[in-house]
């Protein structure tokens, strides 16, 4: 019996509910007062450490206030070269483990976790299972012994990471075995994965959305015209095969992955999700459960059981947020400049603010600016009675194009008006490039169907004046057309993958940006575009 096992056994789901999704019931003053309580103490834990002396100096502050008063705001560099060489000396507390982000221009940044913090880390992923699988309050559908079917990167990513603590801590079933792509490549564990739950059957699939999107669009697309999909023939698949046939016949359409996985839940993360969510529930049978997940605290918010907001955990990170304004100023003066921040109980509603973060429980990250910027959809949800604030994840915060001083354009707003214009797309890019003095948005795209980029350029601008009010101004003040398009010849951005790869490039820079890819990535894939056509 591992760890988490016990308490199922022992607790009812009136006591399992406030174990692990107790936070749902806090009042933002209540929420307050956890995180104070827990930041005095990171306080107290790391003042002494080479780190906390290098952020802190030799000051030890004695409040909250004080402490946001006199401890300058800090980004990665910060804390160089400590962490990304894994100098354990330098921390308050030996660390359990190591993960590291995407990263960003090939470069890793390593954040370490100790035994404390990742027991934090698998009650939250816990509440997140629980709540990923409910449609109401206190209602627990999901024990120890679940199929869990993983489709994200390998520790030491985070994602991989957190799974892997999950299945230490909680009796499930693992899919596919972690011992069996220990060395494969993310697509081919994707395939083995699949192969394997034809077999074992699914509970829960935790994926990035566009992962479950593009699966469904290539399952629907190879078992068009079958009678059955392709797999290994052995009873339990064939048992399986049959139901989602008959599944499909008498919905009198093709099989879909829903057909052959009927699952409780499906948990996502990232800015697709809200893009994708309504086809995530054509394929999958179900809408998604969104959850904020970073490498500095896996699991940094997430949603209700009515999947609408998201809110954060009062218990891994003390929380500060700057009005997004202000970022903007900063960055016009300098690295060096200090804006101010507000608390979870200063929000406003309809604001948008960049994420500061402290680590809690000894860990070494102090009034660490995420670059991440969050809107407050609102300050509780009324449809479930839970008071805390409601947030969607906006945008990186240095990933924005401007245009004409009118509007800022980000991934998921790009993203969005691509989406609703019904066109099927494989991938793509956008950047800000000049025609003389004047600035225009330049979309590369990569189509799954024969269109002109003068109709896509119509399309996606239409589309772009319905999502973002400011990208409209733009042709009602000053009369320009600001968006031209690019097409890419198909498979360019596997292409593209597939010269990274050989180039030894780690899986999270196999794809380009969405935001202001480099210059060099714009015309490799320009070039290997025009390749494709001689």
């Amino acid at each position: 019996m591992l760890k988490e096992d016990k308490f199922f056994q022992t607790l009812t789901d009136e006591a399992l509910w406030q174990r692990y999704c107790g936070f749902l019931d806090l009042s933002v003053h209540e929420f307050m007062d956890t995180q104070k309580e827990l930041l005095m103490d990171e306080i107290e834990r790391v003042a002494g450490s080479t780190l906390g002396k290098k952020v802190m100096g030799n000051r030890k502050p004695t409040s909250v206030e004080e402490f946001r008063r006199i401890v300058p705001l800090t980004t990665y560099e910060d804390y160089e070269p400590y962490l990304s060489q894994q100098q354990e000396d330098a921390l308050a507390v030996k660390p359990q483990l190591w993960c590291h982000t995407a990263g960003r221009g090939g470069k890793f940044k390593w954040i370490p976790f100790n035994a404390e913090f990742t027991d934090k880390v698998v009650k939250n992923a816990i509440a997140c299972v629980l709540l990923a699988t409910t449609d109401r309050r206190g209602k627990v559908t999901t024990g120890p012994g679940f199929r869990l079917l993983v489709l994200t990167p390998p520790p030491p990513y985070s994602s991989g990471s957190l799974f892997k603590l999950l299945s230490e801590n909680l009796s499930l079933r693992r899919i596919p075995d972690p011992k069996a792509i220990a060395n494969m490549e993310f697509q081919d564990s994707i395939r083995l994965g699949f192969q394997e739950a034809l077999e074992t059957g699914v509970d829960v699939i935790f994926a990035i959305a566009s992962v479950l999107v593009r699966i469904g669009e290539q399952f629907t697309a190879q078992t068009s015209g079958r009678k059955s999909p392709p797999g290994k023939l052995r009873p339990g698949v064939v048992l399986r095969l049959i139901r989602a046939w008959l599944r499909s016949k008498a919905k009198r359409r093709g099989i879909l992955p829903r057909d052959l996985w009927p699952t409780r839940g499906i948990a996502t993360g990232g800015l697709d999700t809200a893009i994708y969510k309504d086809d995530i529930a054509y394929y999958w049978g179900t809408h998604p459960y969104e959850v904020y997940a970073c490498t500095e605290a896996f699991v940094l918010a997430a949603q209700g059981w009515n999947r609408k907001g998201l809110m954060f955990l009062p218990d891994v990170v003390f929380f500060e947020f700057i009005p997004y304004e202000e970022p903007r100023q900063d960055r016009d003066n300098g690295k060096d400049s200090q804006p101010s921040t507000v608390l979870m109980d200063e929000l406003e509603e309809g604001r948008l603010y960049e994420v500061v973060i402290t680590q809690f429980h000894g860990l070494p990250l102090l009034r660490y600016r995420m670059n991440d910027v969050v809107k407050v959809a609102a300050l509780r949800d009324s449809e479930t009675g839970v008071e805390l604030p409601q947030i969607v994840f906006q945008r990186r915060a240095d990933e924005a194009i401007y245009l004409a001083g009118l509007c800022q354009l980000d991934e998921k707003t790009l993203w969005q008006a691509i989406a609703n214009t019904g066109v099927r797309c494989a991938d793509w890019t956008a950047t800000k490039e000049y025609d003389h003095n004047q600035g225009f948005l330049r979309l590369y795209l990569e189509l799954k169907e024969d269109r002109q980029a003068t109709e896509i350029a119509r399309m996606v601008d239409e589309q772009l004046k319905v999502v973002d009010t400011d990208y409209k101004d733009i042709d009602a003040y000053l009369k320009l057309q600001p968006l031209r398009v690019t097409l890419f010849s198909p498979g360019t951005f596997q292409r593209y993958t597939e010269e990274k790869r050989r180039e030894g490039a780690d899986l999270a820079h196999l794809k380009p940006i969405h935001i202001n890819a480099p210059r060099e990535v714009i015309n490799l894939l320009v070039q290997l575009s025009e390749e494709d056509k001689l």
